[in-house]
């Protein structure tokens, strides 16, 4: 199960960065994701792969740089020094929220901070580039036709994808002043360098740049005839396989918990969350919180979304077992639960009316050929789930100290 919800926190300047993470239940490693030149964080490269990496249990944090996107901030006011800088604020937010930083994955523009930023990072135990260029500047053939203008008069509003940014000399004079082969050649951290020789924006010799300047252990992905923004959705998921396969030889081997016993649930807190719950049940693992409106990070359900899940589950498997073994044709069964609290006073069949009591609302569909009394038995049959009798039966809850 993978989790993608919005969070913000504070870029470099203060202005605060939309970003949106995406944590399976229980991740293996953290990923900070770095978009395009005024792409953003929602663009399709970014998503999809965000989506391979959390299926495949690597928790992504992409988010928008300042004066992109939702972010606050102007943009004119940044360059490419500010968003290193927005690099290494979403890598202290994730550390000090959710988890490590292990990996640092940077998208054409993106990749040159994120390779930058490496240093600053020193949990990150791998980089990985996307059809980066080898040098900051390589992003003003974007805008050559502008060069001038900007230069001389110190500000121009350009177009780019359609969408019309200011540009600052002060961004001109930053991404003149960066060498990123130096920062590269001190990394000491792996390399991943994928590309596309077709790339239509950024040469294929950026990458042999990049993978020539770095130190071992590097490697390097040919992504054969996909363009530069990965817009075909197979491109973006295969580069999220390789980057998952690719990581796990530097991820530390993670503890394999032994499955607990048939009937055992085991719930404990989860690192960096303040209301979060891992949950094990057998060989699975689940999360448990709260909604950001009541103190939690809304990472997973809630304790009682569990419990309306657990009575549903068992109706739907009661009614199926039954309905398979008296030949009754339905297509499929469907459970819709909601959970209040109402005044014992207003339950007309309830035994007790000095206090409130809790009321499980449960629609049940039946889709199928079944007769309208087999419908009406399956219903008989739905209150012989072992789940709820087991709600509506006396139970008694003992603890101990352990």
């Amino acid at each position: 199960m993978v989790c993608s919800k919005k969070v913000e926190f504070p870029g470099a300047t203060g202005a605060m960065l939309a970003a949106r993470l995406d944590m399976p239940a229980a991740p293996r490693a953290f990923a900070l994701f770095a978009h395009c030149f005024t792409c953003g964080k929602d663009i399709f490269a970014a998503s999809r792969i965000a989506d391979g990496l959390s299926a495949r249990g690597i928790a992504v944090l992409r988010f928008d740089f300042t004066g992109i996107g939702n972010s606050e901030g102007e943009f004119a006011n940044t360059n490419f020094s500010s968003n290193v800088q927005d690099l290494v604020a979403a890598a202290d937010y994730l550390r000090q929220n959710h988890g490590v930083p292990s990996l640092l994955i940077g998208h054409s523009l993106g990749g040159a901070a994120v390779l930058a930023a490496a240093s600053s990072v020193p949990d990150a135990i791998g980089v990985v580039t996307i059809g980066a260029p080898a040098s900051a500047a390589h992003v003003t053939y974007n805008f050559a036709a502008d060069l001038a203008d900007i230069v001389e008069k110190g500000t121009a509003e350009v177009t780019l994808a359609g969408r019309k940014f200011t540009i600052t000399k002060q961004f001109l004079d930053d991404v003149a002043g960066q060498n990123i082969l130096d920062d590269l050649a001190r990394m000491k951290k792996a390399l991943l360098v994928c590309h596309a020789p077709r790339d239509e924006y950024v040469g294929i010799d950026n990458a042999s740049t990049i993978f020539s300047a770095a130190r071992h252990p590097k490697s390097f992905l040919s992504l054969d005839t996909a363009d530069h923004l990965l817009r075909d959705r197979r491109d973006a998921l295969y580069v999220a396989d390789v980057i998952a396969t690719w990581t796990s030889r530097y991820l530390p081997v993670p503890d394999v918990a032994a499955a607990l016993p048939d009937g055992v649930v085991e719930v404990s807190e989860a690192a960096g969350g303040h209301l979060t719950q891992r949950v094990r049940a057998g060989r699975h693992t689940l999360i448990a919180d709260e909604p950001v409106a009541v103190g939690g990070a809304d990472l997973g359900p809630g304790p009682y979304d569990y419990l309306l899940a657990a009575l549903g589950a068992c109706t739907s498997m009661t009614m199926r077992v039954y309905a398979r073994r008296k030949g009754i044709k339905v297509d499929r069964f469907s459970v819709r639960l909601s959970h209040r609290r109402v005044h014992a006073e207003d339950c007309a069949d309830c035994e007790t009316k000095d206090h409130d009591i809790g009321e499980i609302m449960r629609e049940i569909t039946i889709e199928g050929d079944a007769s309208e009394a087999e419908r009406a038995r399956l219903m008989q049959i739905a209150k012989r789930c072992p789940v709820h009798e087991t709600l509506t039966h006396e139970i008694k809850v003992r603890s101990r100290l352990v």
